[in-house]
């Protein structure tokens, strides 16, 4: 049976629990979708903004163990990302990115992890990640107040966006940009890192049943009354439905759309996925969703393929045996790996 005939028959098969599924949770700014919990004492949730989006926690435990256990994995999160935000003056970032072309910066070991993480990813991807992509610094996302760079703006930024000009000493904990108007954007290689460290705090403190929902990426562990935690992946071309659902015990979800931050400018569509080589928008496929019990394997990895597009994002994941895929391709074509294939209900 082909790849695309075993999708339809899947998609077919999954209709009407997607549907029931969808029919019962709010709509969420996601591309990913979470089964909504019955209230019990057991299971705690909250939610805060983190990261420039909604973050949700929900913890299934002992009663008295859940509210300290969150307080604690909130602060840890908070710590990370006032590390790593490009929106705080105050954060490592904002420091590097003021002194690019003058010194190098000391940056702490959490944030040299995930610079590390950065480099990796965009040599394996032959930079369609680039960590340096904060050099287009001109675009606003935000429907309410969009901004759209000029072309001279961009043109004069691409000879910044050069992620092997971001230079890594771990023997003197440092980081230096090599020249004046560099700038890194962690955005997307660090929401990952910072809920992996919330959730290593949620265990330390005896939770194990947890699930963390970072805006469209999500850290699980354990099961919520024995049974194993479930995620819709929407239809980044119907946001409204869903294309199936996963069933997790552990691991992580990742996952990247043309449609979550963007606004349209005279019949043109703009997101928040950047190509490295010219600073606008992505063209490659509309959406993503990565399954992995591996952060390094996924991390960053949403981006290059939203960039790079589905042949190359394929060659990509054939060196990731852990990494389970479903791909939303430009023509709107839904491809998905062996695993995904075996995942998707």
């Amino acid at each position: 049976m082909t790849t695309s005939l075993k999708v339809e028959k899947i998609m077919n098969a999954a209709g009407l629990q997607r549907r029931r599924l969808l029919q019962a949770i709010p709509a969420i700014a996601s591309v990913l979708v979470i089964a909504p919990v019955q209230a019990s004492s057991d299971v705690l949730q909250l939610s805060r903004t983190l990261m420039g989006t909604r973050t949700d926690l929900t913890l299934h435990g002992r009663p008295q163990d859940l509210p300290r256990a969150a307080e604690l994995a909130w602060q840890e999160m908070a710590r990370l990302e006032q590390m790593m935000s490009r929106f705080r003056s105050s954060s490592v970032v904002s420091a590097l990115n003021l002194f690019a072309g003058i010194r190098p910066v000391a940056v702490p070991e959490e944030m040299m992890q995930v610079l590390k993480m950065a480099q990796a990813v965009s040599a394996v991807s032959n930079g369609a990640f680039d960590v340096t992509v904060g050099a287009y610094k001109d675009w606003n996302f935000d429907p309410a107040h969009p901004l759209l760079p000029a072309p001279q703006q961009l043109a004069q930024q691409v000879p910044l966006v050069n992620y092997r000009d971001l230079i890594l000493d771990r023997k003197n904990g440092t980081a230096f940009l090599a020249r004046r108007g560099m700038r890194i954007d962690l955005g997307g290689i660090a929401k990952l890192p910072i809920l992996k460290a919330g959730m290593q705090v949620l265990h330390n403190a005896g939770v194990e049943n947890a699930m963390i929902n970072g805006g469209g990426d999500v850290m699980l562990s354990g099961a919520l009354h024995g049974r194993p935690w479930r995620i819709g992946l929407r239809d980044p071309r119907a946001p409204d439905s869903l294309l199936g659902v996963v069933a997790l015990n552990r691991g992580i979800v990742a996952a990247s759309g043309d449609y979550e931050r963007c606004f349209t400018c005279d019949g043109r569509k703009y997101h928040h996925i950047l190509n490295p080589r010219n600073g606008y928008p992505s063209k490659g496929p509309h959406g993503l969703a990565l399954v992995s019990d591996s952060l390094d394997d996924v991390n960053g990895l949403g981006a290059a393929i939203m960039v790079a597009g589905l042949q190359a994002g394929r060659q990509y994941l054939a060196h990731r045996a852990g990494v389970d895929a479903m791909i939303v391709d430009t023509n709107g074509a839904v491809w998905l790996s062996q695993g995904m294939q075996q995942r998707l209900s």
